[in-house]
């Protein structure tokens, strides 16, 4: 007999992108950063820890939540950090999606909310996409009507692909909360500030952030939620008392301070993402238009799981991915290559032309 809520007996569980323990390694399998955070962080995480660990942290995050609050244009109490974007995915489902409660999410997407509707019990249904990424909003639209919480990443992973405000609008249901995971927005041509929660729907819908991707904080596990208050603070109550330490706290607030080093990065990252998107089409492969720090390609004669496997055994590492029954029932697989430094888009573009050519 199991000890275990059958819910958990059931799923198999989250795998995350191998993280490679020795040295050596090209990684464009989880879409980190290539380039260090702000100098401001080092400073702030020493300042930190010299001062009084002993004692807890500030349980509302005051600080950053002024700071971030300022960068969206809004009060602090429209602020609710985490420990990482992930914590705050698991704070909505746990306030919006009782038991039974329909979650719904795009597909192919983050399989991640999946896993989430599982733990909490709640039913999920799939917003399946047509092949070019795009809505069918008619056939969608009872499953969205009925849901108590829709999660949306935009940009969206794997494509990359980014949706405009009236499509996202139109995905927000009449009786629950649209979540708009924003972890890549930073990245995007056109980057903003949540001017989304100020439309007329705007109190049904919640933004999250990481400092993970744009911020180069991967390794302190950060992020934050912006919406109206009424949500935030109902949030607020299923929360850890301190969810975010005194020193992830720290180095947050240093690099949400300095915008020009993660706009300087993110510059070079689009450049570099225009770049590799070309090379992977003279190569022969389909590549996405992406509006992240990543490009979602397939080739339409190669197997994707033996370029991965190649690359791998050279040290370089991608992401390849399998979505069954995805696009119009037929199952996808491709290569999710995170856009790396120069160097490493450069090698990594030698070794694939030497794979496929």
């Amino acid at each position: 007999m199991s000890l275990f809520r059958p819910a958990i007996d059931r799923i198999e569980g989250y795998l995350p992108g191998e993280q490679p323990q020795e040295t050596g390694w090209i990684k464009l399998n989880t879409n980190e950063n290539p380039y260090p955070p702000s100098p401001r962080v080092a400073e702030a995480i020493a300042a930190a820890a010299a001062g009084k660990l002993n004692i807890y942290p500030d349980p509302l995050v005051t600080r950053f939540r002024e700071t971030a609050g300022a960068l969206f244009n809004v009060d602090a109490d429209w602020i609710l950090p985490a420990n990482g974007s992930d914590e705050n995915l698991t704070i909505l489902m746990r306030s919006f999606a009782d038991g039974g409660d329909l979650v719904s999410f795009p597909y192919p997407s983050y399989i991640l909310y999946e896993t989430l509707a599982d733990i909490q019990g709640a039913r999920h249904q799939r917003l399946q996409l047509n092949k070019d990424w795009s809505w069918d909003f008619d056939r969608v639209r009872p499953i969205i009507n009925e849901s108590r919480l829709v999660l949306v990443p935009n940009p969206n992973s794997p494509s990359g692909n980014e949706w405009s405000r009236d499509e996202i609008l139109n995905l927000v249901s009449p009786n629950g909360v649209l979540v708009l995971d924003e972890a890549y927005g930073d990245f995007a041509d056109e980057p903003h500030r949540g001017q989304i929660l100020q439309s007329d729907l705007g109190r049904q819908i919640v933004i999250t952030r990481t400092l993970s991707k744009s911020y180069s904080l991967a390794g302190i596990r950060f992020g934050f939620a912006v919406a109206h208050p009424d949500l935030i603070s109902g949030m607020r109550k299923v929360k850890d008392s301190y969810n975010c330490n005194t020193l992830s706290i720290a180095a947050a607030t240093a690099a949400i301070q300095d915008q020009d080093w993660m706009r300087k990065n993110t510059r070079k990252i689009r450049a570099t993402r225009a770049r590799l998107t070309a090379e992977l089409r003279s190569l022969g492969f389909e590549a996405v238009e992406s509006q992240a720090n990543f490009v979602w390609s397939t080739h339409p004669e190669r197997s994707h799981q033996e370029i991965y496997q190649t690359l791998k055994s050279r040290k370089i590492l991608v992401r390849f991915m399998k979505f069954p029954d995805a696009l119009d029932g037929e199952e996808i697989t491709g290569l999710r290559i995170t856009v790396g430094t120069d160097e490493e888009t450069n090698r990594f573009l030698a070794e694939l032309t030497s794979i496929v050519k």
